[in-house]
């Protein structure tokens, strides 16, 4: 075994957000499946990640009953499971020394937010000394709010301000960032032979 799929963040916490209504991929769960299907027949270990925020009181909390996989993904036997508490699936995890007892030379990134979460892993890797795949439509993200916006506008608001980035420009934006720097950018179907 030396590839590792890992899905990050695909959780139900995003379904609960309000900006899930303009989300870039909803069919997340199936990009992501495309991809677990031919890991596990390869024999790659596939790993789920789960970001809490314990004690929020929001929709990361784990007591609020949504840090749990999209409906669709599930984990077979022998998969491990991570729950982070960062952005990047590698600081508050033992991530990297379960690649490494499985002798793991490339990871191939999925999931959610393609900008933060799959980005921010893609770019840990990368530095720890891994090949790294980022699977662009296999991540999904929502509109990005220009920063210097005023805070708390209703979600409409936001998304009706020309300073807002389209999901297209957040997914283009994390491309050139990544694509040979940190990791070599694809599609589904250049993995998997076709789009999901």
């Amino acid at each position: 075994m030396n590839s590792a799929l890992l899905v990050v963040d695909a959780q139900e916490s995003f379904r609960q957000r309000e900006d899930w209504s303009a989300v870039s991929n909803p069919s997340i769960v199936d990009e992501i499946l495309a991809l677990v299907e031919p890991a596990r027949a390869r024999g790659d270990l596939v790993v789920w990640v789960l970001h809490a925020e314990p004690g929020s009181g929001g929709v990361f909390d784990p007591a609020r009953g949504f840090v749990q996989l999209l409906p669709g993904l599930s984990v077979t036997e022998g998969e491990p499971v991570l729950t982070k508490t960062a952005h990047n699936a590698f600081t508050t995890t033992n991530l990297q020394q379960q690649l490494t007892q499985h002798g793991v030379k490339e990871v191939v990134v999925s999931g959610i937010r393609t900008e933060q979460c799959c980005e921010t892993t893609a770019r840990i890797a990368s530095d720890l000394g891994f090949d790294v795949t980022f699977v662009s439509d296999a991540t999904a993200t929502m509109p990005l709010a220009d920063p210097r916006a005023p805070a708390g506008r209703p979600y409409r608001e936001i998304l009706a301000d020309p300073r807002t980035l389209s999901t297209a420009q957040v997914v283009q934006r994390t491309e050139y960032a990544l694509a040979g720097r940190f990791a070599r950018v694809c599609m589904v179907r250049d993995l998997v032979g076709t789009s999901a």
